[in-house]
């Protein structure tokens, strides 16, 4: 169990936390949530001890045993991989080094004995006989091969270290775990994994992640951040967003009695529930939703950019031919090779495979980059619109937003105009006279995403879209790519985002091509699809 009592931060005039009393305990999972800014990643400094606040405490069991998932990439370059993994547990690390610095000794004594013989019993008690085959079950589930698992972490890639980083935080089974954005940089397969890991955890877990899908799968409880203060509710993240979403249309419903709201909420969880019945979630220790109280839903303060996507014109009939198509790298090797489709009008096309590969096939339509071979051609009624992955070359000049979204406006459009549309993106009041050149990520893409609805395209290309969007952004242009009439081709790491956009899915590699009509979840539950995908990559 940990809690904090009448914790306050403040930086300057900025109240993030203000007398915050919160406590988590048995072996339930937590996901802190809150807008950019609202302080979900320094709270978890707060509790790890990494931060102090100015005021109140935090207090955690005694006896207990807490694990952080790093985030110093480069903390443990001095060590090979095994080792940095069994390092998350220090009482454990401390025993090996001493006995093994005792059994080194020239000069072992008797009095060195009877300390290596208490080392051992503790060494026992904490099964530390087996602490390196459980690191190296940990790192193969991650998806670090054995072969590695004794070479130094500063021969590994960056995307490696992050798991590496992952096994350590979870490795000797912690009292309380404390994992910030765990899912950044891992595959479908290796989440999936992750999942099923804190599916079966029998302690607590607090987690920060902008991936809706695994907050869903693995959260018991949704800490909100709003207003300076941490309120806590039953349920997994879509239980709480529907739920305070449908308190909001409520509370604006003034006339509407009590009794009636009452059993709109009652019938809302009796549904929930029944789905989620049906889920991954049914089949662990997790029981959603056993205890909730109705008078506990709140409405949320969130604000959700206004993301509405119009077509200039219609498309004809004739959209995109793709023929024969590869790119090679700078060394000569196949990104992807021979990939031939036809786009039809309604496509909702997510693409899989090496984010390279899939960032090179946007390019090349998008006529930045040229095939190694092949060709493709756009029908004459399209428009095209593209958010590449790397969007710095638009943000260069020390122009304001009006001015910056002004040359991107289609006709004569006045600073009224501009001003307004960049409010309904979250850009209010002076905000709009901020300089491009020191945007954050978040405000970049929503700059981007409004760049791209001045051009009523009706085909778009989306390279990772939700990369730098907190949770209410990705919502939103999830929410109208859902609604959007047009064409949509589109790669993301966002497993809900693909699931509930893609009505067709085409994965890529060296060795050809998958083209499939289906949903997200059931391409990835088919057997035999996933052993055609291990083939073309």
């Amino acid at each position: 169990m940990i809690e904090t009592q009448n914790v306050s931060l403040q930086y300057g005039k900025r109240i993030l936390f203000d007398d915050v009393n919160i406590k988590f305990s048995g072996d339930n999972c937590y996901g802190i949530i809150g807008a950019n800014g609202a302080g979900k990643s320094t709270f978890l400094k707060i509790l790890s001890g990494e931060i102090d606040p100015n005021s109140g405490t935090v207090m955690m069991e005694p006896g207990k045993r807490m694990a952080v998932l790093s985030q110093d990439h480069y903390a443990f370059d001095k060590f090979n991989i095994l080792d940095t993994v069994i390092m998350g547990h220090k009482v454990l690390w401390d025993i090996m080094k001493e006995k093994d610095a005792l059994y080194a000794k020239e000069d072992f004594s008797e009095a060195d004995g009877i300390k290596a013989s208490e080392l051992e019993a503790e060494f026992a008690e904490m099964d530390g006989w087996n602490a390196e085959s459980d690191a190296a079950a940990l790192l193969s589930g991650l998806g670090i091969e054995e072969a590695l698992h004794y070479t130094p972490m500063t021969e590994i890639s960056g995307n490696q270290k992050v798991r590496v980083l992952l096994a350590q935080a979870l490795f000797g089974n912690p009292d309380i775990l404390i994992l910030d954005e765990p899912t950044n940089d891992l595959d479908v397969k290796t989440i999936s994994w992750l999942e099923d890991f804190l599916l079966d955890f029998r302690n607590t877990v607090i987690v920060v992640s902008h991936d809706r899908h695994f907050l869903d799968t693995v959260c018991t409880n949704i800490v909100d951040i709003d207003f300076s203060k941490l309120t806590t509710y039953s349920g997994n993240y879509s239980f709480w967003y529907e739920s305070s979403q449908l308190v909001l249309k409520q509370r604006q419903t003034a006339n509407k009695k009590a009794e009636t709201k009452k059993k709109e909420l009652q019938e809302f969880v009796q549904r929930f529930s029944a789905n989620a019945s049906k889920s991954k979630q049914a089949t662990s220790r997790k029981k959603l939703l056993d205890k909730i109280n109705l008078d506990d839903i709140q409405a949320s303060s969130r604000r959700y950019p206004g993301i509405i996507w119009t077509q200039g014109r219609e498309a004809g009939n004739q959209l995109l031919k793709v023929e024969d198509l590869s790119y090679k790298d700078n060394d000569g090797n196949y990104l992807f090779k021979d990939i031939n489709f036809v786009v039809n009008k309604g496509d909702k096309i997510s693409f899989l495979g090496e984010s390279r590969a899939i960032s090179a096939l946007f390019e090349i339509l998008n006529n930045n980059l040229k095939p190694s071979s092949g060709e493709f051609e756009f029908g004459q009624t399209i428009t095209t619109s593209y958010l590449p992955s790397d969007n710095t070359k638009y943000f260069q000049s020390s122009e304001n937003l009006v001015d910056w979204l002004r040359n991107y406006t289609v006709g004569e459009k006045d600073e009224v105009y501009i001003r307004g549309f960049l409010g309904k993106m979250l850009f209010s009041g002076e905000e709009v006279m901020k300089k491009c050149s020191v945007l954050s990520g978040g405000e970049k893409m929503r700059c981007m995403l409004s760049k791209m609805m001045q051009n009523e395209a009706n085909l778009m290309m989306f390279d990772e879209p939700t990369n730098h969007l907190d949770l209410e952004s990705i919502t939103a242009l999830n929410d109208s790519l859902i609604d959007f009439k047009g064409t949509i081709l589109f790669t993301s790491h966002d497993h809900t985002f693909t699931h509930t956009t893609a009505n067709r899915l085409i994965e890529i590699g060296p060795k050809g091509m998958l083209d499939k009509v289906m949903s997200y979840d059931d391409y990835l539950a088919d057997e035999k699809i996933m052993a055609q995908k291990e083939a073309i990559q």
